[in-house]
C-alpha cells in the first residue's frame, strides 16, 4: 500500500473564498504544464468543473477531445470536498482514481488551512507508482504554488 500524500497550507483569504477558488480550477491549474492535452502535444481549452455530488471535473483540448479528470464524490461548501481524480497520461487506458480530500478551515476572518490528502493509489492499476511520485512533485506546483497565489491575488485583488 502507498502512504498518501499531504499537502497543508495557509491561504491569506477567508474559507469561503479560499473554497471558491479552489472550485475554480480553470483559473489558476497550470495547464500549460499539468494536463494531458499538454502531454499529447495540444493545448487546454478549458477546464470544466460541475460544483455538485457526482460531477465531474473535465479538461476540454483545443482539439475537442475531452478528458475526464474525476468525480466529486462529496460536495460542502466551504468546508469539505472529496473527489476520485487523476490527470491520466496518453498513454493510459482507463487507469482509474486516486481519493483527493481537501479540507478547508478557517484560521480567521482572512485567513484559511487548507489541506489536501491523496490516497487510493491502488485504483490507479500499473501506473499507481509513477503517478504517486509525480503527484509528489506535481502538488507542490500545483497546490502550493498555483492554487495558493491565485487566493493572494484574489485577496489583494
Amino acid at each position: 500500500m502507498l502512504e498518501p500524500i499531504v499537502k497543508t497550507i495557509e491561504v491569506p483569504c477567508s474559507q469561503e473564498m479560499a473554497f471558491t477558488v479552489f472550485m475554480d480550477l480553470g483559473s489558476w491549474w497550470p495547464t500549460d504544464k499539468f494536463a494531458t492535452s499538454v502531454m499529447r502535444g495540444d493545448s487546454v481549452s478549458e477546464i470544466l468543473v460541475d460544483s455538485a455530488e457526482g460531477g465531474k471535473i473535465v479538461e476540454l483540448a483545443s482539439d475537442g477531445r475531452e478528458h475526464t479528470w474525476g468525480v466529486i464524490r462529496t460536495y460542502d461548501p466551504h468546508g469539505y470536498l472529496e473527489m476520485d481524480f487523476h490527470v491520466p497520461h496518453p498513454s493510459e487506458e482507463n487507469p482509474g482514481f486516486s481519493n483527493v480530500q481537501v479540507r478547508f478551515e478557517p484560521l480567521d476572518a482572512n485567513s484559511t488551512r487548507v489541506e489536501l490528502t491523496q490516497s487510493n493509489w491502488e485504483g490507479l492499476g500499473d501506473v499507481a507508482e509513477m503517478a504517486r511520485g509525480g503527484y509528489g512533485q506535481g502538488w507542490t506546483a500545483i497546490f502550493e504554488g498555483a492554487y495558493k497565489g491565485a487566493c493572494q491575488a484574489r485577496a489583494v485583488g
